[in-house]
């Protein structure tokens, strides 16, 4: 069962590491990704919206999906939303399996497809000038494809 959460607080990527792999003597490899707000081109901030049940459906949906393409032990996918700020964490995507392979490529998996697949709304606000939508990105699709 994975667990998912959309939430506005930060998450703490050393507990949820130490969560999925309590107890456990299965676990041979620990893939990770934290997506972090960047600066890029005058960006004060990044507003994420969703709609709460939508989204954690989608959500589950994905990770199911990467348990069943991959032998994984465990997935961990935490989604925040609200104002974030450059240097702040947005997303956090834990793979863990008996062998590295399966947990990297579940986790490039995961993000490729939260990217394309996942029902979230970014509106940038830049330092200077009015807010705007980002549009659906072709190299995010391009490599969800692979899969």
């Amino acid at each position: 069962m994975p667990r998912i959460l959309v939430q506005e607080a930060p998450f703490d990527v050393a507990a949820e590491m130490a969560r999925l792999t309590a107890s456990r003597d299965d676990i041979g490899a620990l893939a990770s990704f934290t997506g972090i707000c960047r600066a890029d081109d005058g960006l004060a901030a990044m507003v994420l919206e969703h709609y709460p049940a939508m989204t954690e459906r989608a959500l589950t949906r994905i990770a199911e999906d990467a348990m069943q393409r991959w032998p994984l032990t465990g997935c961990t996918i935490i989604h925040r939303v609200g104002r974030l700020t450059p240097g702040e964490p947005i997303v956090l995507v834990l793979a863990a399996s008996a062998h590295r392979a399966a947990a990297l490529e579940a986790c490039a998996f995961l993000m490729d497809w939260l990217k394309t697949k996942a029902p979230f709304w970014k509106r940038e606000e830049p330092r200077e000038g009015a807010p705007r939508w980002v549009e659906a990105r072709a190299e995010d699709d391009a490599a969800a494809a692979r899969w």
